[in-house]
């Protein structure tokens, strides 16, 4: 039997590319996405690719790799990212992925090493990507300046590292300016990480971005949270109360005798950063709203700072008080499946046991953290259903949730090439 040679595949997901970006341009604005967008193989696949693959990604804190050698790794898809403190001392990020025969370099989360050894064949690496050895089993003629590790773009700001992998990211520096300015107060760079934990949940990672979006839910699923946290946005918030605008003016002025910045800045739908006040006498997300670390961060004197909140699509959002912050990932394993990190920062002199005990700082987000996780799920598990359609959001409770996927369907589409110039608001 005669055989036939493999079609060539040009773009497996032609089809998938031109069905997603009709739905995007058809889809009525201010409702949920149609099904696909949230649990099919074919659409997930371009997430990854066109969000994921392109946009700017947070990935982790500079304190975490704070002197030469120090790695961590982080998982995009199927693409393995190292991150690494360069000689220089700068943020070095490279695919994790050996040019020897394509082994993973770096196996666990973090680390510290004075050169990138593969484990498999101990290729070496210089913490600059360079090759520096590859055994003389490959011939006196084998050129090491051909075979270096292949970049990553990376930038950072206010102690946040960004990777992206396409080769052309979008504009950043803006963001990262300010995220200079309004971190300057914390001295990210001596913090450390007090405490870490990671879930999975079996959601698609908008679902996890949507249920962030909006405190719709909080009084119903949060009671931890609301301890402490105050469920207005900012003072742009359409449902801000007389009473939280009041107290906004009154915490500005003090943060202002602290040369704190607190003002609302936004970066189109992508990033946005403010500083709200807390409920008033709480100083920290904590259960009873005092602080969790004795020992204050930075150069900052006073514990009631509110929280400055800081928003980066598409994987991420942020609390920084006066004592401790809090920094979220996403980043999606499926399409229904997300893994979610939190990480609770203090001044790195801090001491266990005496400034902080890392149990009771991570009771309330351990609990919301839950609480978002079994929502999401649900959320998810209904959208499987025969019986979803897209649904309205609250224009006033939701608009956080529909600045999301505005901002998303405009990058997917632009990311896919899409001649569209807008969505389409459809009436319904």
């Amino acid at each position: 039997m005669e055989s036939k040679p493999l079609a060539r595949l040009d773009d497996p997901l032609a089809p998938a590319r031109e069905a997603t970006a009709e739905m995007l341009r058809s889809r009525q604005r201010n409702f949920s996405l149609p099904q696909p967008f949230y649990n099919d193989e074919r659409v997930f696949a371009l997430d990854m690719q066109e969000i994921f693959g392109k946009e700017w990604l947070f990935a982790g804190m500079t304190s975490e790799i704070p002197t030469k050698g120090n790695f961590m790794t982080v998982e995009i898809g199927d693409n393995p990212v190292i991150l690494v403190r360069g000689n220089d001392g700068q943020v070095h990020g490279f695919h994790n992925v050996c040019r020897h025969r394509g082994s993973r370099l770096c196996v666990k989360e973090k680390g510290k090493v004075a050169k990138l050894v593969c484990p498999y064949h101990q290729w070496t690496y210089e913490l600059d990507g360079r090759l520096l050895f590859a055994g003389s089993d490959m011939g006196e003629n084998f050129d090491l300046n051909q075979y270096g590790l292949k970049p990553v773009q990376v930038k950072t700001g206010g102690g946040f590292i960004f990777v992206s992998l396409a080769d052309e990211p979008p504009a950043i520096d803006d963001f990262l300016a300010t995220l200079n300015h309004y971190l300057e107060p914390y001295d990210m760079e001596n913090t450390k990480v007090a405490v870490e934990s990671s879930i999975v949940e079996q959601a698609n990672w908008k679902l996890v971005i949507e249920n962030n979006r909006e405190c719709y839910h909080c009084n119903g699923s949060h009671p931890e949270l609301l301890n402490s946290l105050q469920e207005f946005d900012d003072t742009d918030d359409p449902r801000a109360t007389p009473a939280y605008k009041a107290l906004v003016a009154q915490k500005q002025a003090d943060w202002d005798a602290q040369q704190v910045p607190w003002q609302l800045k936004r970066f189109g739908k992508r990033n946005r950063l403010t500083r709200t006040p807390l409920l008033d006498g709480a100083v920290s997300m904590t259960m009873d709203g005092k602080p969790a670390c004795q020992k204050l961060m930075g150069r900052i004197q006073n514990a009631d700072l509110g929280s400055l909140r800081i928003l980066h699509l598409p994987n991420s959002w942020n609390h920084f008080m006066g004592d401790h912050a809090i920094v979220f990932r996403v980043l999606p394993l499926g399409p229904q499946q997300t893994l979610v990190t939190t990480k609770w920062l203090v001044h790195k002199d801090a001491v266990e046991g005496v400034d902080y005990d890392p149990v009771e700082m991570r009771k309330v987000w351990d609990a919301t953290n839950d609480q978002d996780r079994r929502l999401a799920e649900e959320n998810q598990r209904g959208i499987n259903s025969k019986a979803y359609e897209p649904g309205p959001y609250s224009e006033t409770y939701e608009f956080g949730v529909i600045d999301f996927l505005d901002w998303y369907g405009e990058r997917l589409l632009e990311n896919l090439g899409s001649t569209a110039p807008e969505l389409k608001v459809v009436q319904g």
